[in-house]
């Protein structure tokens, strides 16, 4: 797994906002480029304390220009996104 991307890197703590406009802190558990495309897979840092991203839940964002999280357009990005990070976890 690739450990920066741009000034993102793998161990960083976010701060977004909810929902429910509650700050939420974020840790990057992983980086991969798909197609030429960057993505960042998060878990809660509450929940990233467990260091088990298999029992944590993860979710993904799209990186754009190093630095900026963007949402995944589309389901079919998601699938493809969260099947490659599974298989880069399992590889180890």
């Amino acid at each position: 797994m690739i450990e920066k991307m741009g000034s993102i890197e793998v161990g960083d703590i976010l701060s977004v906002m909810d929902r429910d406009n509650q700050k939420q802190k974020i840790e990057v558990i992983g980086l991969l480029t798909i197609e030429d495309k960057e993505y960042a897979a998060f878990a809660f840092a509450d929940d990233g304390q467990e260091k088990n991203e298999k029992e944590v839940g993860v979710f993904f964002f799209r990186i754009v220009d190093g630095e900026e999280l963007a949402e995944l357009e589309t389901d079919e990005e998601y699938e493809k996104v969260s099947a490659t990070f599974l298989v880069m976890l399992e590889a180890g």
